[in-house]
């Protein structure tokens, strides 16, 4: 009986625990008016970037505008084909691997290990602090729902004055394995984000 009760009491607290390890992000700020026009023109590739983190709340404005929701009737900020709800937004940094959860507004953290150097192949990319990767069913609507999602970081980015650049040069298997992808799921591409260097 003993056993039994302090085998209860390990997994409530494990339960506990995995719960405590999400974050509630802030909602996102929508103060910034910069134009469509202006951000186009700042948008490009950044190939230096600040070692400085992304902060909860500028995280949260990047997200829900790859893939936030904008409307009382649970849509998002991308078009998607027949309402397909078929992309996943991940977010690895120093603190692990999360998973964006729009309706929620939530990080339901997926690993706390620090996978970064996943994506580090080319130098600039050691001192980034934030990447982001979009998954998705084998479908070519996930893959369309990606590039709508990348380019709405894009624009943020360039509106914010911050670094950002697409990414497809990491080992995508290597990637799915730690992000134990369920069947049917993929990784299609990485963007990297963070600040001017």
């Amino acid at each position: 009986m003993f056993k039994q009760i302090i085998l209860a009491s390990a997994m409530v607290f494990v339960a506990v625990s995995v719960m405590a390890a999400d974050i509630q992000l802030p909602e996102p700020d929508k103060s910034n008016k910069t134009t469509l026009i202006q951000s186009l023109e700042d948008r490009q590739s950044q190939h230096e970037f600040s070692d400085k983190e992304v902060d909860n709340q500028t995280l949260s404005t990047i997200l829900w505008s790859a893939y936030g929701v904008n409307r009382a009737d649970g849509k998002r900020t991308i078009p998607t084909a027949m309402n397909k709800k078929d992309l996943n937004v991940y977010v690895f940094n120093k603190d692990g691997i999360w998973l964006y959860d729009a309706d929620a507004n939530t990080l339901k953290q997926q690993s706390n290990e620090n996978h970064l150097d996943l994506f580090q192949k080319q130098d600039y990319m050691n001192s980034v602090s934030t990447v982001l990767v979009y998954t998705g069913s084998g479908e070519d609507y996930a893959v369309m729902h990606a590039g709508s999602a990348y380019q709405n970081v894009e624009l943020y980015v360039a509106a914010s004055n911050m670094a950002s650049i697409v990414r497809g040069y990491f080992d995508h298997e290597e990637v799915a394995k730690v992000l134990n992808l369920p069947t049917g799921q993929r990784v299609i591409i990485s963007q990297a984000i963070g600040w001017k260097k």
